[in-house]
């Protein structure tokens, strides 16, 4: 009795990962952030959750989001904003960001299968100091708000919010959060099959790695995904992480 949570904006030229500009331009950037949507809530949708939701900052819904109630995003920080989903939600609920298209099923199976007694909580980390994926087994927004948000040492604060409120929590294997080119190349070597690789692969054909497309990320073997644990140079505060 699981609730997944995919929180996204609308692919606007301009509004979506625009440090990914240059190389790419703010059209092709909004491209490749649609793909990394899409492969994320394949992902979501195979997995044997009881309710789906996409947090929605936008208008226009994105494909393959057609089964997910969608909960609009308030206004504020995005502390307050990921407070209130929790708030909102009923019964264990994870959260997962569009930024991290390389997930698979089997990553999240055991957020899916080990709600036992001694686990409250499911963290994610993102090689970026963020976090990829929050579960709570009885949510709430105030185990989130006031938490600082697109900071190198945010999965920190939040892991020590965790801790204070006394609950037990089990990890899930870090993720690359794409946030710069060389990110958005190493996910995409990652899970070259994806459509965030394709459509990667067409707007930096010189940077991008070559194979065929794949219809979903849901099918990446576990394996990938532990290469796309390796942090890369150079990184910086990314924009702003889950969105």
């Amino acid at each position: 009795m699981t609730t997944i949570v995919v929180i996204a904006k609308e692919t606007i030229p301009g509004r979506v990962k625009t440090r990914l500009h240059p190389p790419l331009s703010l059209e092709q950037a909004a491209d490749v952030a649609a793909a990394a949507i899409q492969d994320t809530l394949a992902v979501a949708s195979a997995l044997p959750a009881t309710r789906r939701v996409l947090l929605f900052d936008g208008n226009r819904t994105p494909p393959g989001s057609e089964q997910f109630d969608v909960i609009p995003q308030i206004g504020g920080d995005l502390d307050a904003r990921l407070g209130a989903l929790f708030d909102e939600v009923d019964g264990p609920t994870v959260l997962i960001g569009m930024d991290t298209p390389q997930v698979t099923v089997e990553t999240l199976t055991p957020v899916f299968a080990d709600w036992t007694d001694d686990v409250d909580a499911w963290f994610g980390p993102a090689n970026d100091g963020g976090f990829w994926a929050l579960g709570l087994a009885r949510p709430t927004g105030d185990l989130l708000r006031g938490v600082p948000m697109s900071r190198d040492d945010t999965g920190a604060h939040q892991l020590r919010r965790l801790a204070e409120a006394g609950l037990r929590v089990r990890t899930l294997p870090e993720l690359v959060d794409v946030d710069t080119i060389d990110d958005a190349r190493l996910v995409a070597a990652t899970a070259p099959r994806s459509r965030f690789a394709a459509a990667l692969r067409l707007a930096d054909p010189g940077g991008a790695p070559t194979g065929p497309t794949r219809a979903s990320s849901a099918s990446t073997s576990p394996s990938s995904t532990a290469a796309a644990q390796t942090p890369s140079p150079g990184r910086s505060t990314p924009e702003e992480p889950l969105s």
